[in-house]
């Protein structure tokens, strides 16, 4: 079991060879082990660096599903499960189908992100036990890998869990234990995911850190002490924590040094002020994978690109939205006019790298705010109205002229982070699934969600099903209901 973070290894240097120099790695060791890995400060921080040069590498459009799928694809195919996202029919592959039609199955589709997410989360434990009582490293390097990943599995189980709810919760590379192991509830989770936060927050370094993490550099691509408040408040936020959620956000918004609302045409450039963690391109010519799966060619969507923005999320926009006309383009063909996501500009090959893959930005941390605020954390009504507004007022749209009532501000705060956060990290699901709206959106007659593939909607959908392979390895774990 001590092969896999060989493999990792090994498979990120034929990566980062490739690469426009992700975190200028420096050049591997003429010979790797699982002894000497963690014996330099060099080796060890390419573990760590591995695992994000995985992240950016998963091309979702045409990546195998036998493989899982990685977490930058939660971008597509949950935001196909949910309202967002429309299928072009008959054009889209198996998988991309399945998701959009809600008729996921555990020996075909719907497990992907299990078995994408669990190799990296045996990777950050493995190193978690490599780093451990380790003399042969320098002590602000051990300290900021330790700190690293701790985040990284945290940010592993936060998608497992809002995605399978509860799952097993593995810490530890003994693969007994893992080959046996039961569902975890959903609760205890959630509390190891806040407390490696925790642990990393007080870890991570406060500024970023270049490949040896020791210099300070102004790429925005290894996580810091930001990066973990920043997911701190997600978390708080999905746990109904609200004044908790309240604190960890405003420790990043009041960080006015490092970061602020960037205008719209800049939000998602490599290392905006917006950006609190960001993922670096690893194949050369290419920026983001959102731009070339989203973006649609002037002949319109196909097999290649099957996928388009839905009506439901088209009418949300109010009028004079800035978002609806930077961060959306459109093509006509045969007096059709279909649009695209267009946050990231860039796909064309070989163009200079000028965008990276935002993961954590903070335009979505005034809106954690806005609803802890909204809850009765923080300034109550009339903070979550400020922090409202300092979203609305960015795209162009006047201040908020709604009712004061809790539950009409939270209504308004769901329908910002609907056209502020659309096609970004599968936030449009789990908002429906953690407010509970999930079944009024995508069940009643007439909704778009009905008219996928003609199968009414079954609450039990929310969760997607664990592969067959898994339940057929491991006798304990319990299907989700309705597959």
């Amino acid at each position: 079991m001590r092969f896999p973070i060989l493999i990792l290894f090994l498979s990120t240097i034929l990566i980062l060879q490739a690469c426009n120099k992700f975190v200028d790695v420096n050049s591997p060791v003429t010979s790797i082990n699982s002894q000497n890995v963690y014996a330099t400060d060099a080796t060890a921080a390419a573990v760590l660096t591995g695992v994000y040069a995985q992240m950016s590498a998963n091309h979702f459009p045409t990546g195998s599903s036998a493989n899982g799928f990685g977490l930058t694809s939660t971008s597509l195919f949950s935001e196909l499960s949910a309202d967002e996202l429309t299928l072009l029919h008959g054009q889209a592959n198996a998988a991309e189908a399945a998701y959009y039609n809600n008729s996921l199955a555990s020996n075909t589709s719907g497990g992907e992100f299990w078995t994408g997410i669990y190799p990296m989360i045996y990777t950050v434990n493995s190193a978690l036990d490599g780093l451990s009582g380790n003399s042969l490293l320098t002590p602000a390097v051990k300290q900021q890998l330790i700190g690293e990943a701790k985040f990284i599995r945290a940010f592993c189980y936060f998608y497992l869990v809002n995605l399978y709810g509860d799952v097993p919760l593995i810490t530890s590379t003994d693969y007994t234990m893992a080959a046996g192991a039961s569902r975890t509830p959903q609760a205890l989770v959630w509390r190891q995911i806040i407390q490696d936060l925790l642990q990393a927050q007080s870890l991570l370094s406060q500024n970023y850190l270049d490949a040896t993490l020791l210099n300070v550099s102004s790429q925005r691509l290894r996580p810091t002490s930001w990066s973990a408040a920043a997911l701190l408040a997600r978390a708080y936020l999905y746990m109904q924590s609200w004044d908790s959620a309240s604190i960890e956000a405003t420790v990043v918004i009041n960080n006015s040094t490092q970061f602020g609302l960037s205008s719209q045409s800049n939000a998602f450039l490599s290392n905006s002020s917006e950006a609190i963690w960001q993922l670096q391109p690893v194949f050369a010519g290419e920026n983001t994978v959102d731009a070339i799966a989203f973006i649609l060619p002037v002949s319109g969507p196909s097999k290649v690109h099957p996928f388009y923005l839905s009506n439901t999320l088209l009418n949300s926009f109010e009028p004079g939205d800035g978002r609806r006309y930077t961060w959306i383009d459109s093509v006509t063909v045969s007096g059709l006019t279909y649009y695209y996501p267009f946050k990231y500009k860039v796909n064309t090959f070989n163009a200079p790298v000028t965008e990276y893959s935002t993961v954590l930005r903070l335009g979505e941390l005034y809106l954690i705010r806005a609803e802890a605020q909204a809850q009765g954390a923080g300034n109550g009504i009339n903070g979550a109205v400020a922090d409202l507004n300092s979203i609305r007022n960015r795209a162009g749209l006047p201040n908020y002229a709604g009712a004061m009532d809790k539950n009409s501000l939270l209504k308004a705060i769901l329908h910002e982070r609907q056209v502020e956060l659309f096609t970004e990290w599968g936030h449009r699901w789990f908002d429906l699934k953690r407010t509970g709206a999930i079944d009024s959106v995508m069940g009643p007659p007439g909704n778009r969600c009905l008219g996928k593939s003609g199968q009414t909607w079954q609450s039990t959908w929310e969760w997607y099903p664990i592969p067959l392979s898994e339940l057929q390895a491991d006798v304990k774990l319990v299907q989700n209901s309705g597959y």
